[in-house]
């Protein structure tokens, strides 16, 4: 089987050892257990939770993504639309947020397994 690079690998949420489990029990797109982890790779069984609260500091990266949007959304606002008035901005960033909730939530948490997270890639755990 060909091993999946690291960009697949984090585009469809997959263990950092192996690349192959799934780190979410949920789908993406679903506002279900929106923050629901597996414990244990279903894989590997490489543990994806090191301790109880490792997931707070994905909030620094959420809330990038968050200002990011809003920021975006902003501008896209202001030169597509000529510059509408308040209350379109704010409804604007609120239904964007809302709706990619989920996306910007398992994101940030994937790449903060991937970037602060001890697992590194190991091939043979893929082959199993």
């Amino acid at each position: 089987m060909k091993e999946k690079s690291l960009g697949t690998a984090i585009l469809q949420g997959k263990c950092p050892r192996c690349r192959e489990g799934n780190i979410f029990p949920t789908s993406i797109f679903s506002y279900h257990k929106l923050t629901d982890v597996y414990h244990k790779c279903p894989h590997c069984d490489a543990v994806l939770t090191p301790e109880p609260d490792f997931f707070y500091g994905a909030m620094y990266i959420s809330y990038a993504f968050s200002v990011a949007l809003v920021i975006n959304v902003l501008i896209v606002l202001n030169f597509v639309f000529n510059d509408p008035e308040m209350w379109v901005y704010g409804v604007t960033v609120v239904v964007t947020n809302l709706l990619l909730l989920p996306v910007m939530l398992r994101y940030s948490k994937i790449l903060y397994l991937y970037g602060v997270g001890k697992l590194k890639f190991d091939p043979k755990y893929s082959k199993v």
